[in-house]
């Protein structure tokens, strides 16, 4: 690799040149605003300041692309609440600050909002179980999910719920907590099973649509 500097957009950056077996050109920002350029080791470092004066336009809005990016609020959503996400080092805890998340990092953010899910979650179900009865005893698993916001293993009485849930509101947890609590009771989407639902979570309608539009 080897490093020139050059004048882009009337300000000065760094050019860094990785020379690999590419059959084409590629230009990106990183994180610190250089230019990588990585070609073909038979392009001299003449050569590629060529192609960077040749594209200039296009790189100009690249590197503003980039830069807009990197200056937009990153988000969190908690509980049906979106927080702009501020990360300093001066900060010991997660806070909130009027629609903000404050951390001294994003891995703080996440071990809270992780601690945040299990609390909930166990909440929500105390709550439903004071009102479905029958329901057996069962251990609670949590694990993001691609394609489920719940499962109900009846016969090994687990019940996991996708942590993503933490993103909406209880109520629309308390929905999904129904919806698996019930197929202890039904082991399929039959008629049956929908009436059950309904029985203690009659907007379960709503709900579902919901969880299909976000």
């Amino acid at each position: 690799m080897e490093e020139v500097e050059i004048i882009l957009n009337k300000e000065p950056i760094k050019v860094k040149i990785i020379w690999k077996n590419n059959k084409n050109i590629y230009f990106r920002f990183d994180d610190d605003n250089n230019l990588v350029v990585t070609v073909h080791p038979r392009f001299s470092v003449k050569k590629v300041l060529k192609l960077i004066k040749e594209n200039e336009a296009s790189l100009i809005k690249m590197q503003v692309r980039k830069q807009k990016k990197q200056d937009s609020p990153h988000e969190r959503k908690i509980l049906g609440l979106k927080y702009e996400v501020k990360i300093d080092d001066n900060y010991r805890n997660v806070c909130f600050d009027n629609g903000v998340i404050c951390a001294d990092s994003e891995a703080s953010i996440t071990k809270y909002i992780a601690n945040l899910t299990k609390t909930v979650f166990t909440e929500e179900i105390k709550k439903i179980l004071e009102i479905m009865p029958d329901i057996p005893e069962f251990t609670l698993k949590i694990r993001e999910m691609k394609t489920r916001w719940g499962v109900c293993n009846y016969v090994k009485k687990t019940v996991t719920l996708n942590s993503l849930l933490i993103k909406y509101e209880r109520r629309i947890i308390d929905y999904v907590i129904v919806h698996e609590f019930s197929h202890f009771t039904y082991h399929d989407h039959s008629p049956s099973f929908w009436a059950l639902v309904a029985k203690y979570y009659p907007s379960y309608k709503l709900a579902r649509k919901e969880l299909r539009e976000k």
